[in-house]
């Protein structure tokens, strides 16, 4: 055999061996690892997340998640920004004020998708006060924590519904339903699929609770999106496309079988309450998700215009540092198709 021949016989050979190197690499070594924080605990909602989590969707996307409790959409923010988590979930007032109140912060997060397409946020009051109707909180007692995003929009809420002045009572988000059961303020601001169940749980009917939801009284902001640090968007374009594609697919699920949704979050938390978290869950997707504003724009998108809206309210109403500027908290582009988020489909009949 002539030594052109041994050196054939010997490069193909060592061809050949690659594909078997290859096998031998740790399994998931081509991953990207993504640290994602929720808005708040995990109660029902958070089933949206993991759900795509514990059916190995994100991992079929080569993709490593990991999903934490948060403890506030502000601080989800901030935590985005300053890189301790690639992506989150949080309200979009929340990022829009963070925005404006940083101009120079090197790290912006940017919302990618829309989850709530209308914000969860509500004024909820008890019949026996009288009160009915927006108008009838004029010069009533309003509490809610100073970070609550339906306290923080009040007066966006206010001036659609030529509301007189209220006085406000500041306190831990813990005490605020107790406070409103107890006669110690007239009505509150807060998540509606979250305050309704904590009024309940504190002894009272939920016919005997009078609930204002925000989007039915003329403000139309938007609510929690997920949202992205702006370098790991730009490092990881297609790892963010391939989270967003998971998610949509657990998505379905969890509007398919909202029941299995919550056997996944008691999984994740066993003290959990799961006909209390089946009911929260239904009422986030009913309020928020499968609304008529959402099939109209579709899952997942924005309309230019609603948004200029919500930056200028928000920007009023938040007395930000500078004006909020719409193209800066939104960025196209990563959505998967269309057809794959019809997620109005997955809804029973």
């Amino acid at each position: 055999m002539t030594p052109a021949s041994n050196f054939r016989r010997a490069l193909l050979g060592a061809l050949a061996s690659l594909p078997l190197l290859g096998a031998s690499l740790p399994a998931g070594a081509q991953e990207t690892s993504i640290k994602f924080q929720l808005d708040w605990r995990y109660e029902g909602p958070a089933a949206l997340f993991l759900v795509p989590l514990a059916k190995g969707y994100f991992k079929d996307e080569k993709l490593a998640v990991t999903v934490d409790a948060g403890n506030g959409s502000g601080g989800t923010v901030t935590r985005v920004a300053s890189g301790a988590y690639d992506m989150g979930f949080a309200d979009m007032a929340a990022l829009m004020e963070f925005q404006a109140n940083n101009p120079t912060a090197p790290n912006k997060p940017i919302a990618v998708m829309m989850v709530y397409n209308n914000t969860p946020a509500a004024v909820l009051a008890l019949k026996k006060s009288g009160i009915k109707t927006p108008a009838d909180l004029a010069g009533k007692k309003m509490g809610a924590p100073v970070f609550d995003a339906g306290r923080k929009a009040w007066p966006i809420f206010a001036k659609a519904n030529a509301i007189g002045a209220v006085t406000w009572t500041a306190m831990d988000p813990t005490l605020r339903e107790t406070m409103l059961v107890r006669g110690d303020i007239d009505a509150i601001t807060g998540f509606s699929f979250t305050s309704l169940l904590n009024i309940e749980a504190r002894g009272v009917k939920a016919e005997d609770v009078v609930v204002l939801p925000y989007p039915s009284y003329g403000v139309k902001l938007y609510g929690n999106a997920i949202i992205v640090a702006d370098d790991f968007l730009k490092k990881n374009p297609e790892a963010v496309k391939a989270f967003l594609r998971a998610f949509t697919r657990g998505m379905k699920d969890v509007i398919a079988d909202p029941k299995a949704a919550i056997v996944t979050l008691k999984a994740r938390d066993g003290i959990i309450n799961e006909e209390l978290e089946l009911r929260r869950l239904k009422l986030a997707l009913d309020a928020t998700v499968l609304t008529p504003d959402a099939k109209a724009e579709g899952f997942g998108e924005v309309r230019g215009p609603r948004l200029s809206l919500m930056a200028s309210q928000v920007s009023d109403a938040f007395a930000t540092k500078d004006r909020v500027s719409p193209a800066a908290v939104w960025r196209d582009g990563f959505l998967p198709s269309a057809a794959e988020r019809d997620i109005f489909k997955a809804a029973k009949k």
